[in-house]
């Protein structure tokens, strides 16, 4: 094996050059003082990894001070329910704090088993398999049902753990162009012509979750049905939250039988953590047997799974929950276009609002909300996190947010988007 230039300058008793591998220059990069995030740690504007010290559902704190929570996807409200709380304590009595296994081998409790056939019946199909958390759900599923010469056809604006999932495929992935069935048409159309033979596999988010935008589902079935081509929706963002019951996207149009797989993640309405896919039972077995996340990772943990449990139950008992959150949705849609700010097409109680394409602006108009009270989450057009370039607030909503506590986020937004010179152009800066 060849040897260093230095290795063989060395002489007898010299001690080795000590040199960093080159593999961790970019980390140096990242954090020199002009790089994008230790500039705006320096200015006291930055956003991320901020210290949440308390969490009360629709209130938090938040650097000793008591917040409104506009920021969380704790969409029915459940996070902090005493009923959820005993569930999970209850459970960790019960079979402890965690499985110490895959579910492959030792980490398989009956609650497993009862959760995926709630779920199951939940959704109307046949069965379900659990995944440790929801991003994982989405790599497992793609990574196991695709192979070699499929085709995997991506909406651009899909969640980062699909991407993931076409990326450890063995598949070629052709992304369509965002919400656009017509780029998706021509894609397959070439499909065709030039990969007759190959599988295909149509994936997108159910809700998307920076613009709140439903998918088009009906004509996605369409399609799907019109090129032999499997769809699978990811409703991390639907399920608990829209159609009948918070049965999800496909379940919204009245498709549940027409859509082959659906995907969802227990951290947000069910407020716990792990991941679900439902479909067909053969192809709930395959993906249970051939997802390599699956059977090499650790399972849920009970106190996880209870949560989940009954906040299904909570669910299917408190339907007011779901009413009050499309109450919520609406009122503050309107809210905020009567206040001039553009909130692009949301259609679920994720709200988006536009603040510009300057970061700095951005974190700018957080530290501002902030100030005044109210906990949001900015998301600014770096690493490709929001559709169309725009730097945008993202709101989001619980079913057990009171009107004071919407009121009190408009006019906060009002303040501060007037203070920022945003409220006199449509939110636009």
């Amino acid at each position: 094996m060849a040897r260093s230039q230095e290795a063989l300058m060395m002489m007898p008793g010299d001690a080795p050059v000590s040199r960093e591998p080159s593999i961790f220059s970019k980390t140096h990069a990242f954090m020199a003082a002009d790089a994008f995030v230790p500039t705006i740690i320096a200015s006291g504007l930055y956003p991320y990894f901020r210290a949440i010290e308390r969490n009360e559902g629709t209130r938090a704190i938040v650097d000793g001070r008591e917040v409104i929570m506009a920021g969380s996807n704790n969409y029915l409200g459940l996070a902090s329910d005493p009923r959820v709380k005993e569930a999970a304590e209850l459970a960790i009595q019960q079979y402890g704090t965690g499985c110490t296994g895959s579910r492959f081998l030792n980490g398989t409790l009956d609650i497993h088993l009862e959760l995926e056939e709630r779920l199951a019946a939940f959704m109307g199909k046949e069965a379900c398999v659990l995944f440790s958390t929801g991003y994982m759900t989405n790599m497992g599923v793609i990574q196991s049902i695709t192979s070699k010469n499929d085709l995997i056809f991506s909406d651009k604006d899909n969640h980062a753990c699909i991407v993931a999932g076409t990326q450890v495929s063995s598949a070629d992935t052709w992304r369509f162009r965002h919400d656009d069935i017509n780029h998706l048409r021509r894609l397959l159309v070439k499909a065709e012509q030039e990969r007759p033979h190959a599988n295909k596999l149509i994936v997108t988010d159910g809700v998307f979750s920076m613009s709140g935008r439903i998918a088009r589902v009906p004509e996605l079935v369409e399609v799907a049905n019109e090129f032999d081509a499997a769809l699978m929706l990811d409703d991390a963002h639907a399920v608990g939250v829209i159609g009948p019951g918070g049965r999800g996207s496909a379940a919204s149009f009245g498709l549940a039988d027409e859509v082959p797989l659906t995907t969802g993640t227990f951290s947000k309405s069910f407020s716990s953590l792990g991941g679900f896919v439902v479909g067909e039972r053969d192809i709930i077995e395959y993906i249970r047997h051939h997802a390599s996340v699956h059977i090499f990772s650790a399972s849920m943990p009970p106190s996880c799974v209870a949560t989940v449990l009954k906040c299904l139950d909570i669910l299917e008992e408190e339907t007011w929950r779901l009413e009050r959150l499309w109450k919520i949705s609406h009122y503050m849609r309107e809210g905020f276009k009567n206040a001039g700010f553009n909130v692009w097409t949301s259609q679920a109680p994720i709200i988006p609002v536009v603040i510009g394409t300057e970061m700095n602006a951005a974190f700018q108009f957080w530290a501002d909300l902030l100030e005044e009270g109210i906990f949001v989450n900015p998301v600014v057009p770096w690493r490709g996190a929001v559709p169309g370039g725009r730097a945008i607030m993202r709101t989001s909503y619980m079913a057990t947010h009171t009107d004071e506590d919407l009121d009190q986020i408009l006019e906060a937004f009002r303040r501060v988007g007037f203070r920022n010179g945003l409220r006199s152009n449509n939110g636009q800066a």
